[in-house]
């Protein structure tokens, strides 16, 4: 069983676990989701991905979809500088959500797996008397291609 099929039954199990159907529709959306696992996709990014599954599905289905997933935490929905919603497979049931790098000249987004603010969120519970639950962090620069780019047009 290869990782898509074995991340695509888990995701059927949470909604079937939850009451719902894995209708077709919400089998594209998902598909779609897991083939683009790398990417932070905007609902209608996701809807036109979907589209080209099948032409005759509705952007109100994809993001009822969305919702649905992400009130189940099987992903995440992200709002970076631009201010539009992105989502974010959420596979391993993170307890934590993991951070990312934005760049601001091309807009790419890049994921930093690892949890750099685990003693941060102790000193804070113990400090303030606050139980952390979640945190989002992102670090907004250049990436290595425009950082690049703009080396060779200073020279």
């Amino acid at each position: 069983m290869t990782k898509l099929d074995s991340s695509f039954k888990a995701i059927r199990q949470k909604l079937h676990e939850a009451g719902f159907k894995l209708t077709p529709q919400r089998e594209l959306t998902v598909e779609v989701l897991l083939e683009k696992e790398k990417d932070h996709l905007s609902a209608e990014e996701i809807y036109l991905l979907v589209k080209t599954k099948n032409a005759g599905i509705g952007l109100a289905t994809v993001y009822r979809t969305l919702e649905i997933l992400t009130e189940l935490q099987i992903i995440n929905k992200l709002t970076f500088q631009d201010g539009i919603a992105r989502y974010d497979l959420n596979m391993n049931n993170d307890q934590h959500q993991h951070h990312h790098l934005l760049c601001l000249k091309c807009g790419d987004i890049e994921e930093v797996k690892h949890d750099m603010l685990y003693e941060i969120e102790k000193e804070i519970e113990r400090d303030y008397h606050f139980k952390v639950k979640d945190h989002r962090l992102t670090f907004h620069g250049y990436c290595k291609r425009c950082s690049e780019d703009k080396e060779q047009s200073d020279d």
